[in-house]
């Protein structure tokens, strides 16, 4: 199952020092979001404004917006004069979200075996041989992450629907802990090469329902495993408690 799709929102202020301050809450709010996906922070971590401008070298407005957009993303809790504190996976919001992601990307792979796009394939093959190159390289995690990102952006634009991946991607930080939780694992990196090639060549076959099977397949890795992901590390995940929720 894939990582996390990038979501990169455009900039929408203008003028003298507003293009600057987007740009730096932008710059903060990807480097935690990788870093909280990455359990680089695992959850608990509370973030500390004070640090935070310290370390990016920015006011506290931008670092106020990046909180506030990973709060939105569901990735943290801002406890107001307080503290900001990663917050434990969702399991409820996990499961919702990977609903969402199978019926989008599913729908996608159906049109695109229907439209018969052979550019489209041709890209996504290239990232697929990327990403194989790096299989079993766990010091390339970062940009095999970025290769798995970018190959179902590849589909999602392939059918003009870019705008809803950035609005599904937002969503799935809880989902793409989880997956960084097993990637590491021996045989996973191979398993996600292979099934990309076996969604590209439904794709390629003109069979929108192999298409849809194939990327269901695809999508149900890791969330079949929850269970055991909870089991392995509690403390990650919502308990009855409510505690970081």
């Amino acid at each position: 199952m894939s990582l996390e799709y990038a979501y990169r929102p455009g900039t929408s202020e203008t003028g003298q020092g507003g293009v600057a301050a987007v740009s730096a809450a932008q710059r903060v709010y990807d480097a935690l979001r990788r870093q909280i996906i990455g359990l680089e922070m695992p959850p608990g971590t509370v973030l500390a404004r004070n640090e935070l401008t310290l370390r990016f070298g920015v006011s506290q407005t931008p670092i106020r917006e990046a909180l506030q957009k990973l709060e939105q993303d569901g990735l943290v809790r801002i406890y107001p004069q307080s503290r900001t504190v990663v917050r434990r996976i969702d399991v409820k919001q996990l499961y919702e979200t990977h609903f969402l992601r199978v019926a989008v990307e599913c729908e996608v792979v159906r049109r695109l075996a229907a439209a018969q796009r052979p550019d489209v394939i041709k890209r996504a093959r290239a990232i697929v041989q990327m990403q194989n190159a790096l299989v079993g390289d766990i010091a390339q995690m970062d940009m095999y992450n970025d290769l798995d990102r970018t190959f179902h952006q590849t589909l999602y634009r392939g059918v003009g629907v870019g705008a809803i991946q950035e609005l599904v991607g937002s969503k799935l930080g809880h989902l793409a802990r989880c997956q960084r939780m097993e990637l590491p694992k021996k045989g996973k990196m191979a398993d996600i090469v292979e099934a990309h090639t076996a969604i590209l060549e439904a794709i390629e076959s003109g069979d929108p329902e192999a298409a849809d099977q194939a990327m269901r397949r695809h999508l149900s890795g890791t969330i079949s495993r929850v269970d055991d992901l909870r089991a392995e590390r509690p403390e990650y995940f919502t308990q009855d408690d409510n505690l970081y929720r």
